[in-house]
């Protein structure tokens, strides 16, 4: 990583995941180092909010990995990402209970407010991703969406709607 090409932002990033593997005390030379590899690529996410490939290489390069390896457990992972996502995830449930509760309609009305489709890229704002999920275990809520974690039950377009709106309203 030529650092010369770096904004001051992503110096910082790096920076601080350099603090977190080092804080770690990882002996490179000691095999059980690969042991420290999903704990490192959750925290440069968590950083970085996606694991690019100089993300990885870099990481690579810390714990003394190859880039094979450490691609291999990002792209095993459903976890992570290889590319940048919102900064609300919404998450929308196609499972079969929320399916046939209308998850689908759900779905169909925040890509129309939201102007993407799901599982791709973020909103332009960069605020916003949406994912279609197989089943998130809440089938007695059904249909549910969650962003960034929280929850909704009983879900209908509308209230999905207002919790775009919401969001927008808060962010602005």
């Amino acid at each position: 990583m030529c650092e010369c090409k770096l904004s001051e932002g992503a110096k910082a990033k790096f920076a601080e995941l350099d603090a977190f593997i080092d804080g770690l005390g990882i002996n490179v030379k000691d095999d059980r180092r690969r042991g420290y590899l999903i704990q490192v690529l959750h925290k440069a996410q968590e950083i970085f909010g996606y694991l690019p490939r100089e993300v990885q290489k870099h990481v690579a390069d810390k714990l003394a990995l190859t880039e094979a390896q450490v691609s291999g457990v990002v792209s095993f992972y459903n976890y992570f990402t290889t590319e940048p996502k919102g900064k609300y995830i919404i998450d929308i449930c196609l499972g079969t209970a929320c399916y046939v509760k209308g998850s689908e309609t759900v779905l169909n009305e925040l890509e129309r407010v939201l102007n993407i489709k799901a599982d791709s890229a973020p909103t332009a704002d960069g605020l916003f991703s949406i994912n279609a999920l197989r089943c998130v275990g809440c089938c007695g809520l059904a249909p549910v969406m969650r962003v960034n974690g929280k929850v909704y039950g009983n879900v209908t377009p509308a209230i999905a709607r207002s919790v775009v709106e919401e969001i927008k309203a808060k962010e602005a």
